[in-house]
Parts: structure tokens; C-alpha cells; sequence
């Protein structure tokens, strides 16, 4: 999930002409840290995710459009294991998306 989600956002600052070191300094992170995150080693927080999508000039729904896209199928190799975590994470997703939509709906 987190290489999906940091492709996604290298595909949208790319578009952008944005440099890592000029996305990093305005989410107010460090460059590594910003590159771990795209690169898929570091998981993203919501906040961070928020701040991307307003520098970018897009949703959160458009950076995590890119989960609903790619199909899971892991179930059906009877690789159990696998397949749960990329459920709660996505669950987990969820929520925090849902989260975040009710505050900003107040």
C-alpha cells in the first residue's frame, strides 16, 4: 500500500516539476524523510497526506484513488497473511479518511 500511495505522489509532483527537496521543505520534513515516503519505506500520516494534496492542488481522494485502482487478489493465492494486513491498512485508511472528511465537514 505505502509503495502505491508513494508512487502516486512521485507521479503527481513529477507532473508538478516539484523537487523532493522543495515538496519536503513545504510540508515541513525532512527531504529523506519525504523521499522514504514516496519510495514506499515510510508509511504516511494523514496530516502529511493533506499537506501534499493541497501543494499538489489535489484531493487526498485523488492520491488514494490509486488503492481502489489496483486490484487484490492475494485472498485467492491462499496467501492469508498478506492479504489480512493489506485489509487493515486499508481499513486503518479508511478511517483516517473518514476521520478527517467529518472534521473538515464542521
Amino acid at each position: 500500500m505505502n509503495e502505491l500511495l508513494g508512487g502516486r505522489i512521485r507521479a503527481l509532483r513529477s507532473a508538478r516539476n516539484y523537487t523532493q527537496e522543495q515538496m519536503a521543505e513545504r510540508i515541513g520534513i525532512s527531504r529523506q524523510k519525504y523521499a522514504r515516503i514516496e519510495n514506499g519505506s515510510n508509511s504516511i500520516t494523514l496530516d502529511i497526506l493533506s499537506k501534499v494534496a493541497a501543494i499538489l492542488d489535489v484531493t487526498v481522494g485523488d492520491i488514494t484513488r490509486v488503492l481502489d485502482e489496483t486490484p487484490e487478489v492475494a485472498y485467492r493465492t491462499g496467501d492469508t497473511e498478506v492479504s489480512s494486513q493489506k485489509m487493515f491498512d486499508m481499513l486503518d485508511l479508511f478511517y483516517a479518511n473518514k476521520h478527517m472528511y467529518a472534521k473538515l465537514q464542521k
